[in-house]
């Protein structure tokens, strides 16, 4: 190929890689905005699309569509990637938060255990001898923590790897299916509220704001009731403690 067809070429891919991040400019927002409302309010929508394009960026440099993954599939995990860098470097979640809610995982564990039923939020805070407006403050600070976890876990255990990664282990396999079933039993398990807000939440992608207008009540509270819901499966899935992660700490 000589020079100035090598710049043609160039500048075709170029062209297709522009056209290719115009086309999905809008993907990185509605990713920003679903992962901002589940964080604190000092981190910056504008600063998770601006890591979120640079996801987008280096995607369509390195998609390869002979993998069998969907190039929107594809660059949604780059794009979150790249903004739960940006959130890390920012290191917004104190450890104390991490530690405070293990405590709590623990005391609805030991509670629910010795009662055979749901402990209450009254319960657990008289439990760990703290007033119930601090333990509100905790679950909700839990709560705003989760996401980061969750979004790590993928990231850092390749669970929606593509298929050039060679995929899960067997082992690997096992032990997801089996944290999996006992995930869905705990789920089945929490107070219906609860379970509705995971649901609207995880599987219908509605963010704080947006349930706590279905359900008529404050987006704080929304925050608690899905902090209240992590801790308590957190409790109730013990024994698993690789898969706990997913529910805890980074």
């Amino acid at each position: 190929m000589n020079a100035a067809a090598h710049a043609q070429y160039r500048e075709v891919q170029r062209t297709a890689a522009n056209e290719c991040i115009a086309r999905h400019s809008d993907l990185v927002r509605r990713i920003a905005h679903h992962l901002a409302a589940r964080l604190p309010a000092s981190v910056e929508v504008d600063d998770l699309i601006q890591a979120g394009m640079m996801g987008l960026i280096e995607a369509s440099r390195s998609y390869d569509a002979e993998q069998g993954a969907s190039f929107e599939t594809y660059a949604s995990i780059r794009i979150r990637g790249s903004m739960i860098d940006e959130i890390r470097r920012g290191d917004w979640v104190p450890r104390s938060v991490h530690r405070r809610a293990r405590d709590a995982a623990a005391t609805i564990r030991r509670l629910e255990q010795a009662s055979g039923r749901t402990a209450s939020a009254s319960e657990v805070a008289e439990a760990m001898e703290i007033p119930l407006p601090e333990y509100m403050r905790l679950i909700e600070d839990a709560s705003r923590g989760q996401v980061l976890s969750l979004e790590s876990r993928i990231e850092d255990h390749g669970e929606l790897d593509t298929p050039s990664t060679g995929g899960p282990t067997p082992q690997q396999m096992l032990e997801r299916s089996q944290f999996g079933a006992e995930l869905g039993k705990a789920i089945a398990l929490l107070p219906e509220r609860e379970q509705l807000v995971l649901s609207l939440y995880y599987e219908q992608e509605l963010n704080l704001k947006e349930i706590g207008a279905v359900l008529g009540v404050s987006e704080s509270r929304v925050c608690q009731i899905h902090g209240q819901a992590t801790l308590r499966l957190r409790g109730r899935l013990k024994s698993f403690e690789s898969a706990d992660a997913g529910l805890g700490d980074p």
